[in-house]
């Protein structure tokens, strides 16, 4: 899922950002998170992933968490921080409300666990943002068609750059992205 939403950002001429960009044991993660959040005007944020941890039988709630930074520096933060955008997405409408109900009421979109619908809901949210308004981004069965011809051609493109597509960190991931597009232009 992470890699679909990624390319449908960057085909939409956007610049994927995630803490994972940043790989600094000097640094506390939270503080990365927060500079990410300070940065970016818009956020997409996925709360799908609340599955019990194996471990010790725990939800994981990062992304809800960031989804309520990323919230809150939109309500108490400067005005640049005021204008910020968010997507919200889930597994399956309504879901978000067995564990985080205070978010009811937000628009939040539903993508069924399928990289091709999360693809086509990213895509529509930033194709109505307001720095793009005037630019027309191609429709969302062509972004999926493209993300499959960037997934075939995936494992060339690591090969020529001397990468393993199966061991992709998320800076070489973006990385390849942004070749496949300069090279398949739209």
């Amino acid at each position: 899922m992470l890699d679909a939403l990624v390319f449908v950002v960057h085909d939409c001429g956007f610049q994927a950002r995630c803490a994972l960009e940043i790989d600094d044991s000097g640094c506390v993660r939270i503080e990365n998170i927060v500079e990410l959040i300070r940065e970016c005007r818009y956020g997409i944020h996925d709360i799908s992933r609340t599955e019990l941890d194996r471990a010790n039988n725990l939800p994981r709630f990062n992304m809800p968490l960031e989804l309520g930074l990323f919230l809150g520096a939109t309500r108490f933060g400067s005005p640049k921080q005021q204008r910020k955008h968010s997507l919200i997405l889930d597994r399956e409408p309504y879901h978000y409300q067995k564990f985080i109900s205070d978010i009811a009421g937000q628009d939040i979109k539903s993508h069924d666990g399928d990289p091709e619908i999360a693809i086509r809901q990213v895509r529509n949210w930033l194709s109505s943002s307001p720095t793009i308004a005037d630019v027309l981004i191609p429709g969302a069965r062509r972004m999926v068609e493209r993300y499959g011809l960037f997934q075939e051609e995936l494992p060339e493109l690591c090969r020529r750059s001397q990468l393993d597509p199966d061991d992709l960190i998320f800076n070489d991931y973006t990385t390849c992205v942004a070749e496949w597009l300069k090279e398949n232009d739209w």
